[in-house]
């Protein structure tokens, strides 16, 4: 019997331990960049591009505009993916955009919050293509798991970086047709 007593206070600081990093740390936040070989203007209009989404967000299946018109300020979208074999929706609104420069979404899930920042800066005829994120939990389960899984969640946002990168330096689509 002494031993179950042990055995349940253990797996009892354990929870505790568990919901504690959820009040400790109920936010996470990261920066990721990378460098494309390719003009502004086409990586731009690659990231833009829903056709190409797939290709760089990983589980990425399809984007519904909801309200306001899609690529200004304002518009809001349900973004669907599959993470491990289920679906998943995402309700981004468009915060902030420049065109050419930098968008800014916040993110609504049942499971968090998220305002998303991504710039792009011409670098001796590359581009830097950088993100900020900063994420937060819609629950006491949800902030306390974040908090373990924060690096797994910035691998992923390398992950799609680098796939934007090379989708982007890949990509044989004319986004800008002259006319003769």
């Amino acid at each position: 019997m002494r031993y179950v007593k042990y055995v349940l206070g253990i797996i009892a600081l354990l929870v505790i331990g568990f919901f504690l990093l959820g009040l400790i740390k109920p936010q996470i936040s990261y920066e990721c960049e990378v460098m494309v070989d390719k003009p502004i203007a086409e990586c731009w209009a690659v990231s833009q591009d829903e056709e190409k989404m797939s290709d760089w967000i990983d589980g990425f299946q399809k984007i519904e505009h909801v309200g306001g018109t899609p690529g200004t300020i304002g518009a809001v979208s349900d973004v669907y993916f599959i993470a491990d074999g289920q679906e998943m929706t995402i309700r981004e609104t468009i915060t902030d955009i420049v065109p050419d420069e930098s968008v800014s979404m916040s993110f609504t899930s049942d499971f968090m919050n998220m305002d998303y920042y991504l710039a792009m800066t011409p670098t001796d005829g590359k581009t830097k293509i950088s993100s900020s994120t900063t994420a937060v939990g819609r629950s006491m389960l949800s902030k306390s798991l974040m908090a373990l899984m924060g690096s797994s969640i910035k691998a992923q946002e390398d992950t799609n970086l680098s796939n934007l990168k090379h989708t982007i330096e890949k990509n044989s689509k004319n986004y800008f047709p002259t006319a003769n």
